[in-house]
């Protein structure tokens, strides 16, 4: 095998690696909140005053709890989940052919951790915590995503002379998980360093290129003296 592939093969790996960390972090938090806590606002653990705090609930769809239409739509939704997870994974292996930047890479491996620890939610949690939501056709891939982190930012009426939203009530209070977090942080480092990220793809492509026409000269050679 080319020591170059061989390379390439074991920064894939530790990637993937990273990935793994946040879904054994990502599972592990939701088992102990599931096993020491009670849902709702009777179990709920202030961390930082009224504004932080773990508040164990249950969301059968998606971000915000927006929900595909009964009764195949979790269906459908896990089954994208599992789309995008073999996608993200083949990504990942491609980038590192690729020798793109690391630093795009792990936000890639940090969006893949959390897509499969809320995976394994939609998948199995139905059968572990026999929480898929009543009259589901199955308990497999029906499971409800565990959700822990409250933030209450803020609740209650807006300004009058705010621009179109003055005077309505509002209610701005995300509950998540680490899975969620995973992602949201490996798509804002994205945005963030978009521009150093691919000109550092860039780079690297060049250098690799030139690496390839170095190795290929001396056969090349030959030839070129037979031929003349």
């Amino acid at each position: 095998m080319h020591p170059t592939l061989t390379n390439r093969q074991q920064s894939a790996a530790k990637f993937f690696l990273l990935a793994l960390l946040i879904i054994a972090i990502d599972q592990l938090s939701k088992w102990a909140v599931h096993t020491y806590m009670q849902p709702g606002m009777a179990g709920e653990i202030p961390l930082l005053g009224n504004w932080f705090k773990l508040h164990y609930t249950l969301n059968p769809g998606m971000a915000f709890g927006a929900e595909l239409p009964a009764p195949y739509g979790k269906l459908a939704l896990t089954a994208f989940r599992l789309v995008a997870v073999f996608g993200l994974s083949y990504y990942i292996i491609r980038l590192c052919r690729q020798r793109a930047s690391a630093g795009y890479i792990a936000c890639m491996a940090l969006i893949l951790g959390g897509a499969v620890g809320n995976l394994i939610d939609s998948v199995f949690y139905g059968i572990i915590y026999n929480n898929a939501p009543f009259a589901s056709p199955t308990r497999w891939f029906y499971g409800q995503v565990v959700d822990m982190l409250y933030v209450d930012i803020y609740e209650g009426f807006l300004p009058q002379n705010w621009p179109l939203l003055g005077g309505k009530y509002v209610s701005l209070w995300p509950i998540f998980n680490i899975a969620d977090s995973s992602i949201f942080v490996g798509v804002a480092l994205i945005l963030l360093n978009q521009s150093r990220f691919f000109h550092q793809h860039e780079e690297n492509q060049r250098e690799q290129n030139a690496v390839v026409a170095t190795e290929r000269a001396p056969l090349v050679a030959p030839d070129s003296e037979n031929l003349a």
